[in-house]
């Protein structure tokens, strides 16, 4: 019999949960009836459960054996300091024919974004039917973002959600954080704050468990949109160094026996961790921290701290931990400050104060640590310390969940995007978007809308484009939302509404000071287009741009001219009248 990951109480659970949601409206589609949207999504989950328990005997083959060697040998080959990522998928490429499941998923998903092997929709589309009708649920999630995106499937948002919901129930956690984005915006569901707490909450558990001692990655959210005329001269190939365990320790041990304490700290770190390059020693990490801070290193105070806090190499000592954690805080050295707001929190060699905690856990997080973030995620979900906001801790997780190793993605995309490869790019932020990704959703749109792609029609690339301008806008992306804007004012993947697009405008000026969008708002009121012909407010909303940024105030004073060019003719426009009205009335009154 197959392997089964998702039960039948899930399943009746999941055709429960889908369909109690009330009138929604679809991006994609526009405005759809949800008893339809239901009817959809009922037919099809049904359809997809009774696929999930057709029975087939499996037995270890030769073929098997041989797959799994590949497969293990292509692991070992990508977990590489220096990994071979190409030839790594060509052997999950073979091992997946020989009918491997995880290397027919990672082939699977490297196929739809062309990422190590050729894009390939086709292929990855089977794969995922194949894998998903056996029950794995990353296989679901394939599936969905196919149905979500339109890529390899006709767009269906009652579909996508069933494979989320599968998937997310299953533990795919781009599933969990989909379908979370999903509740959080209102897209294809009745908005949710609860839901996308439930989802988030599990994603970023585990990206927070993964958290070391530097805080977690750093995502780099780059918007294509603000590239644009710096030139593919500026493009270096990405931003950083190539990782290489060995090469630092040498750096770190050079710099350290100058005297450097940074170094030593950091040497310090990587033998509490253990690393390809050491093993793990406590007495090696405790002597190297010790020395950095004996020159009040912050970093080393900081990692003292740690080691006293969890006798780690040492007897444990809570008032040793805090006076090291204090001495890395005043220094404003994040880890410190992290760690004395979980001692404040926890009571531990101090009387618990949640109020301690959350000044701690906000000083860490303006330093941008993952687990502060998490940590007054949680507090604000149970209401600990202070009162419960569900919008808050959304938010809060939400930044967590999106600090996964699949952030890393975002660089991809954009390396992709500057190397000619548009199609893999946008394919590579769609999936990004699909799990929240603001900047992902916008530098879809920005790829869609230049028409860099030529699998879609102008027209279909603009319908697109203005789905993710929307996203992003209801994100609180200034500049999408003069997109929003510009769209609605051209007639761009929709009608032409000059009302609408003053709308979008005049919520770009009012919340986020945007100065296009008081420039448009300036020059609808002097034409009249959508908005009351108003010389004096077209003026205001002209000098409001210039006030709000500097590279306003050219066209500006420019627009500033043509309307005082008018202002005048419209002066003598007004006093010509009513010289004519004076002599018709004189020459009348006369010949009386």
């Amino acid at each position: 019999m197959k392997m089964i990951n998702i039960s039948f109480v899930y399943c009746k659970f999941l055709l429960v949960f889908v369909f109690v949601s009330p009138h929604v409206n679809i991006l994609v589609s526009g405005k759809k009836d949800i008893e339809q949207i239901q009817d959809e999504s009922r037919l099809y989950s049904e359809e997809v459960t009774r696929e999930f328990f057709d029975e087939s005997e499996e037995h270890v083959t030769v073929e098997q054996i041989k797959a799994q060697q590949l497969f293990e040998n292509a692991q070992e080959l990508l977990n590489r300091t220096r990994s071979n990522e190409y030839e790594a998928y060509m052997l999950l490429d073979k091992a997946a024919e020989l009918g491997h499941v995880e290397a027919q998923l990672k082939v699977a998903w490297a196929r739809i974004l062309g990422k190590h092997l050729k894009q390939n929709v086709s292929i990855a589309e089977n794969l995922f039917e194949k894998l998903a009708n056996e029950g794995n649920p990353e296989a679901q999630m394939g599936l969905g973002f196919m149905y979500a995106t339109g890529i390899g499937k006709n767009s269906s948002q009652a579909k996508a959600l069933v494979h989320y919901m599968f998937g997310a129930l299953g533990g795919s956690q781009w599933a969990q954080m989909a379908l979370a984005y999903r509740y959080w915006s209102g897209i294809s569901v009745a908005s949710s704050c609860e839901t996308a707490l439930t989802y988030y909450r599990k994603v970023s558990q585990k990206v927070a468990e993964e958290v070391s001692l530097t805080g977690g990655r750093a995502v780099q959210r780059i918007r294509l949109l603000d590239e644009v005329g710096l030139g593919q001269l500026h493009y270096q190939g990405g931003r950083g160094v190539e990782l290489d365990h060995e090469r630092a320790l040498n750096y770190f041990i050079q710099a350290a026996e100058a005297g450097n304490a940074n170094a030593m700290a950091f040497l310090g770190k990587m033998y509490m961790e253990g690393s390809p390059a050491v093993k793990q020693d406590n007495e090696t990490a405790f002597k190297y921290f010790k020395k950095a801070a004996d020159l009040n290193n912050a970093v080393g105070q900081s990692g003292l701290g740690l080691m006293y806090l969890h006798g780690r190499g040492v007897e444990q000592d809570y008032d040793q931990a805090l006076k090291y954690f204090s001495l890395a805080a005043k220094q404003a050295w994040v880890d410190g400050q992290l760690q004395l707001g979980n001692m404040y929190f926890a009571g531990l060699g101090v009387r618990r104060d949640y109020k301690m905690a959350i000044k701690y856990f906000n000083l860490a997080s303006q330093s941008g640590h993952i687990l502060a973030f998490y940590n007054l995620a949680q507090m604000q979900a149970s209401g600990t310390g202070m009162i419960r906001s569900c919008h808050t801790s959304v938010e809060l997780f939400k930044n967590v969940a999106e600090r996964g190793k699949w952030g890393e993605l975002l660089m991809e995309a954009h390396s992709l995007y500057w190397n000619g490869r548009h199609t893999e790019s946008l394919a590579t932020y769609m999936l990004l978007a699909e799990l929240g990704y603001e900047v992902a959703q916008s530098n879809a749109a920005f790829i869609l809308d230049r028409h860099d792609i030529d699998i879609l029609s102008k027209e279909e690339s603009y319908a697109r484009a203005l789905m993710y301008w929307g996203r992003a806008a209801s994100q609180g992306y200034a500049v999408a939302r003069v997109k929003l804007g510009d769209y609605h004012y051209y007639g761009f993947g929709t009608d032409v509404d000059y009302e609408t697009a003053a709308a979008h405008y005049r919520l770009a000026s009012e919340q986020q000071h945007n100065a296009q969008a008081m420039f448009n708002l300036g020059y609808m009121h002097e034409q009249g287009l959508g908005l009351k012909q108003d010389i004096h407010l077209a003026k205001r909303f002209y000098d409001m741009a210039a006030e709000a940024s500097t590279d306003a105030q050219v066209p500006v004073a420019l627009a500033l001219a043509k309307l005082g060019f008018l202002f005048i003719f419209k002066y003598f426009e007004e006093v010509c009248c009513v010289c004519v009205s004076c002599f018709f009335f004189f020459k009348h009154y006369l010949e009386l």
